[in-house]
């Protein structure tokens, strides 16, 4: 696990302080070393977390006598088996790294090498006999890349703060229209980011580079081919234990330790159960507790299952105040703009465990492949009307976070236009399934290519690799999404009861006080941080805040402001403005460099860069 960073130039030189300055910039992903290759046009770097061969697995590698090289971020999870294969056919290794597979697999597989690796990834392999630069990222998009073309090449990093300070003058701007899908649906999803010139590499996607032009852009794994499957739960249970099995001993490959995050959920318990199979002894696990809340039944949940399997718990104690000034490191760590409170908690979280270890295991993706939240669960009437109201997408994800009366409020006549797309990373997910397929199965897909690559694993990826922490996230392999996916309507969905399948599995390990006890989100309750004095001081400052030059009216934030004062109801929005004046300050004002971990978050848009 690490952060990638390089440059790849049409004609010149790559100047070596550029590189560094870009490799230095994420040097949080990857706290072990940095280390850096020049050759002419291409510069590559690379900052190392250790998790894998210790002393052997450094990067930038080399293969073909020097020919092809690559930087890495991620863990390839079959590269045992892999490299077996591999070495049957005359490929020679230097290391014991997981990602020296990639290039012999290159070498070996040709254009098919990335059907081969099973894991999440991105990664940068230059082949200098064709003076070829191929970028990839893993299926689910669990690792990030992003890159900019300029006149002069290509340059790409793990984070998009790398990247600024390439964009000179008119170059670094905002994308509106990325800007108001953010604010419509809480995140930005495909191609463009918020910043005009900055791409996302998308979840299973290549990118190829010839002489430092793009020359392609490709999916190399979809799930449109999957059919249904027609099975009892007592076939789908022997499939998912069989794929569990095969997962778990792949997942748990390490020469460090590593620990669980136990929410007292479902997901997470699943997690454990599979960790302790494998014969895992004295794991550590993780849960946060909330001071101010009144009732936390996930923490007496979590506490129940570590009594039980003796587990060394340990529980992370956070209070309003510390998440509410914490939030301009948290923005500042998620880099991509993302509306989700989650951040504060999980950066916290992830603060306390990197302290003792390298490697947590997480429960991420349970709800998306088995169809744990609401909305799955909408009557056919439902998504009907909706579908009326704002179609494209079968009824499934029309709400917008805005609501009319703020929206027209809200947007500056310059971005009106750019809301009608708002809703397009949606459409465009859903028009992408099969028309044959259930609309479950639709609603699945949608959000998997949407929701979970472009927020919920930037929460993970980001505030973890913030501190330095490698986040495993088992039931995202892909393997057990196609096998998800291809599941029966009624193994996931039983009238009012979501994740039928995974909850049958777990209750004779766990019992129903656990799998029928009310989802709980990991949610923070902002809207208290938001009273009295801050908002006061919110009422002078953020109107007219320079984040929202042309993109918002003051009339509207103004309006907005005492709104929340005399009724409440809109601390969603808020809170939103608040971060996006954030993540203004630190990316565009500044030169996004690190917050303290804990600053008055007010103050701090209130203080010019």
């Amino acid at each position: 696990m690490c952060g990638i960073a390089g440059i790849f130039l049409r004609r010149n030189a790559v100047d070596k302080t550029c590189l560094n300055e870009l490799i230095q910039r994420i040097r949080h992903r990857g706290p072990d070393g940095i280390k850096t290759h020049l050759d002419m046009k291409l510069g590559l770097g690379h900052a190392r977390l250790a998790i894998i061969d210790l002393v052997g697995g450094g990067q930038p590698m080399f293969a073909d006598d020097g020919k092809l090289v690559l930087v890495a971020n991620g863990e390839i999870y079959n590269y045992v088996e892999l490299r077996q294969a591999l070495e049957a056919k005359g490929a020679v290794f230097a290391t014991h790294s997981d990602c020296e597979t990639i290039l012999h697999a290159y070498r070996h597989y040709g254009d098919g090498f990335l059907d081969e690796l099973h894991g999440m990834f991105a990664f940068a392999l230059y082949d200098k006999r064709e003076d070829k630069l191929i970028l990839a990222r893993d299926r689910l998009g669990i690792k990030p890349l992003f890159f900019a073309e300029t006149p002069e090449g290509c340059y790409f990093a793990s984070e998009q703060k790398a990247l600024m300070p390439v964009l000179q003058g008119e170059m670094r701007a905002i994308h509106p229209g990325a800007l108001a899908q953010a604010l419509e649906t809480g995140f930005n999803t495909g191609k463009l980011t918020t910043v005009a010139g900055i791409q996302r590499l998308q979840a299973a996607e290549v990118a190829v580079f010839v002489h430092g032009q793009l020359r392609n852009r490709r999916r190399y794994w979809s799930l449109v081919g999957l059919r249904r499957a027609a099975c009892s739960y007592q076939e789908a249970a022997e499939t998912f234990e069989r794929l569990m099995a095969q997962i778990m001993r792949e997942h748990m490959r390490s020469d460090v330790p590593f620990a669980l995050l136990l929410s007292g959920g479902v997901d997470s318990s699943v997690v454990l159960e599979w960790l302790r199979r494998a014969g895992t002894r004295e794991l550590t696990a993780y849960t946060v507790a909330f001071t101010d809340a009144a009732m936390q039944p996930d923490l007496e949940a979590s506490q129940s299952i570590a009594k039980r399997f003796g587990l060394c718990h340990q529980v992370i104690e956070l209070g309003q105040q510390a998440m509410f000034e914490h939030l301009p490191f948290a923005v500042w760590a998620a880099d991509d703009l993302i509306f989700d409170n989650a951040i504060l908690p999980t950066s916290l979280m992830a603060r306390v465990v990197a302290r003792d270890f390298k490697v947590v295991f997480t429960g991420e993706g349970g709800d998306e492949l088995f169809l744990g939240y609401g909305r799955y669960r909408r009557s056919i009437f439902q998504r009907w009307v909706a579908n009326l109201q704002a179609p494209g997408s079968g009824g499934f994800r029309t709400r917008g976070r805005l609501g009319g009366e703020w929206r027209n409020q809200l947007l500056s006549p310059g971005m009106q236009p750019y809301h009608a797309s708002a809703r397009q990373g949606f459409i465009d997910a859903w028009q992408a399934t099969p028309p044959g397929w259930s609309a479950l199965q639709r609603m699945q897909a949608t959000d998997l290519a949407t929701e979970l690559a472009d927020s919920l694993l930037v929460k993970v990826d980001r505030t973890l690799m913030a501190w330095g922490l490698e986040g495993r996230v088992p039931l995202l392999d892909h393997r057990l999404v196609e096998f998800a996916l291809s599941l029966p309507d009624d193994l996931k969905v039983r009238g009012r009861e979501g994740k039928h399948f995974l909850k049958r599995w777990a209750a004779p390990i766990y019992g129903k006080a656990l799998t029928q006890r009310p989802k709980k989100g990991f949610s923070v309750a902002v809207g208290k941080c938001l009273k009295g004095e801050n908002l006061r001081k919110l009422a002078a400052i953020l109107p007219r805040h320079p984040a929202f030059s042309g993109v918002l009216e003051p009339s509207g934030v103004a309006a907005l402001i005492a709104r929340h004062a005399a009724k409440g109801g809109v601390t969603e929005i808020l809170w939103s403005l608040l971060q996006y004046a954030v993540w203004h300050r630190i990316f565009i004002e500044g030169d996004g460099a690190k917050p303290e971990v804990f600053t008055d978050p007010i103050e701090f848009i209130a203080t010019r860069a």
